[in-house]
């Protein structure tokens, strides 16, 4: 079959196309219409791989775009998203734009032409504040931030086409996924950029927070999971990944610069703090779900799989070229 993966020149996205390349899976990418024809980190994959993917560019808000990269498709991997919480209470008339009329695009033209599967990418961020850990997805929904309240309207809408018109949906919530070519915006990537860069005091955020991170081949491989597990185990189901193991900014800075070798010394920036209210205090999963429906396990699991894959992730960030598309001194919201 040949999977449409919306949102491929992302971070997660183009991972999850390389891992369907390595599988044997056709892949249609899905990329965000630009004018500098910049397929993004898609352009980053080894040339011979990136030979074999079908690029299409367009804009998911658009529902005749959309409809013609369906078209041709067995399934759907969706992960095209606006996903930086503080642009969120910049902009959040766009981000309900695009993730939640985006997704209503993509499901109207999945079941109008008959896909097989289609896995809609939600988020941990959907939760809110832990309410009792480790989170399993019967933990009520809580949106702190425009960005959450908007993935809430997909899941949402994407499961009331699954109970409305048996559109073959799987909703997959992953926890804060990290890896190589993450965005700036998320809080490794700011972290590693700043040690490396040497500039002095790194500047971050809230630091009391806990978060459950998980390495983005894990994330990858569970999202596809939701493509091949058999039917009667996930169709119309949300699924946590996570890796299980809970960690606090303040100790995951210690853990990156351990793994670097440098020395920390952290500075609390204003502009990085998010309103008090709207800062979800506490994320951990519970992913035994995926274990079940999917037989999805993590292989950077617990402390020792999140240093495997920070020193993973602080290699590529060594590379002097991969370094240099970070504005290191610029807050990326």
């Amino acid at each position: 079959m040949k999977v449409l993966v919306t949102g491929a020149e992302g971070f997660i996205g183009s991972h999850v196309v390389e891992e369907l390349l390595a599988s044997g899976i056709e892949v249609r990418a899905f990329v965000m219409y630009n004018s500098f024809n910049s397929w993004g980190w898609l352009d980053y994959v080894p040339a011979a791989a990136r030979g074999e993917i079908e690029v299409v560019a367009g804009d998911v808000r658009d529902r005749d775009c959309v409809r013609s990269a369906v078209s041709g498709c067995g399934s759907v991997l969706h992960l095209a998203a606006l996903i930086a919480i503080p642009f969120s209470y910049v902009a959040p008339e766009a981000y309900l734009d695009t993730n939640v009329k985006g997704t209503l695009n993509l499901l109207t033209a999945a079941r109008d032409l008959g896909v097989e599967r289609f896995v809609h990418t939600s988020t941990s961020e959907v939760y809110g504040t832990a309410q009792f850990v480790p989170i399993d997805e019967d933990h009520p929904l809580h949106a702190q931030s425009p960005y959450a309240a908007s993935k809430i309207g997909a899941d949402q809408i994407a499961l009331a086409f699954h109970a409305s018109f048996v559109t073959p949906v799987t909703v997959i919530r992953p926890f804060n996924t990290y890896g190589p070519r993450q965005s700036a915006r998320a809080i490794i990537p700011t972290i590693i950029t700043q040690l490396l860069s040497g500039t002095g005091p790194i500047r971050l955020g809230a630091t009391h927070p806990t978060r459950d991170f998980s390495f983005v081949r894990d994330t990858a491989r569970g999202l596809i999971a939701g493509l091949k597990a058999p039917a009667e185990q996930v169709l119309g189901e949300i699924i946590n990944l996570g890796s299980g193991f809970e960690i606090t900014i303040d100790e995951l800075a210690h853990e990156i610069a351990e793994v670097i070798g440098a020395p920390l010394v952290i500075a609390q920036a204003q502009e990085r703090l998010r309103p008090k209210k709207s800062e979800v205090e506490r994320l951990w999963s519970n992913a035994a779900k995926a274990a079940h429906r999917l037989g999805w396990q993590p292989i950077y699991r617990g402390r020792e799989g999140l240093r495997r894959g920070l020193s993973e992730t602080v290699e590529w960030f060594r590379d002097p070229a991969n370094l240099a598309a970070y504005k290191v001194a610029a807050y990326n919201r």
